[in-house]
């Protein structure tokens, strides 16, 4: 199999890590630089769901490459 058998589980714990972090690291240091129609932070309740999903993703990858 191209790249190997674990292909799918290798990339939901690269997306759903890089979700998490990225959106975390979005609300604790926004951005300098805005356009004028961005926001000054990013919506709070939002940011912490799509981090929860990510982590749930990533850990859920990570629980299936250990399992085999």
């Amino acid at each position: 199999m191209f790249l190997g058998e674990d292909l799918l589980a290798y990339l939901v714990l690269a997306i759903g890590g890089a979700m998490a972090v990225g959106t975390l690291l979005a609300l604790v240091r926004p951005p300098a630089s805005r356009g004028e129609d961005d926001l000054e932070r990013a919506p709070l309740g939002r940011s912490l769901v799509f981090a929860a999903v990510g982590l749930i993703g990533a850990l859920w990858a990570l629980a299936s490459l250990v399992q085999d």
